[in-house]
């Protein structure tokens, strides 16, 4: 069931940067009863967890499970992504809460998932970088991992985008706040339907 939204965030950031703590923060903020969060990752690691015979939910979460898979689900879902660059966009956005006027897309990682978005949704979409300073990435768990932290899907968005928005996530209230004033000002700017 899938419409027109209103407005589309698609936001981006490293591994521990708080992509999901800022993005669930504005679905607060804006209501869930207009707002979804959609995961570009949800939909790939459901098919990865159905043709590897794993567990969908642990793959869901922060967890050592799904750290031990990461290496070998990034590589299937760029053999996915090969075939067909915006397969993984399509699902994520085809669900029950497609219907929500306010779509947030929590996770993307590569140009073709932001030009997915700009070319099918062009006068709706705003992207979003969430940045947050390595020590403070550590603080939260992050540790480098060679395969992961330097593949395309975590480096895919360093450079080439001009992001609409850029969010300082680095654990000060107040910068978070300031920085993502002009966003909130900008959604709840659109026309009603």
């Amino acid at each position: 069931m899938s419409s027109t939204p209103q407005v589309i965030l698609v936001f981006s950031g490293k591994r521990k940067s708080g992509k999901d703590y800022v993005t669930d923060l504005l679905q607060k903020r804006f209501g869930e009863n207009v707002c979804t969060i959609m995961r570009l990752s949800s939909p790939l690691k459901g098919q990865y967890a159905k043709d590897h015979d794993l567990d969908f939910e642990k793959l869901l979460d922060a967890s050592e499970y799904k750290e031990k898979y990461r290496k070998d689900m990034i590589r299937w879902g760029e053999e996915q992504r090969q075939k067909d660059p915006g397969y993984f966009c399509r699902l994520a956005t085809s669900g029950d809460n497609s219907d929500k006027p306010i779509w947030i897309i929590s996770d993307a990682r590569r140009k073709t998932d932001v030009e997915y978005f700009k070319t099918n949704y062009s006068q709706l979409t705003k992207t979003v970088r969430v940045e947050a300073d390595e020590k403070v990435r550590q603080d939260r768990g992050f540790i480098f991992t060679t395969g992961v932290d330097d593949a395309e899907s975590e480096c895919g968005l360093d450079e080439g985008i001009n992001w609409d928005y850029i969010i300082n996530n680095n654990n000060d209230e107040n910068l978070l706040n300031s920085t993502l004033k002009p966003l909130i000002q900008h959604v709840e700017n659109q026309p009603k339907s």
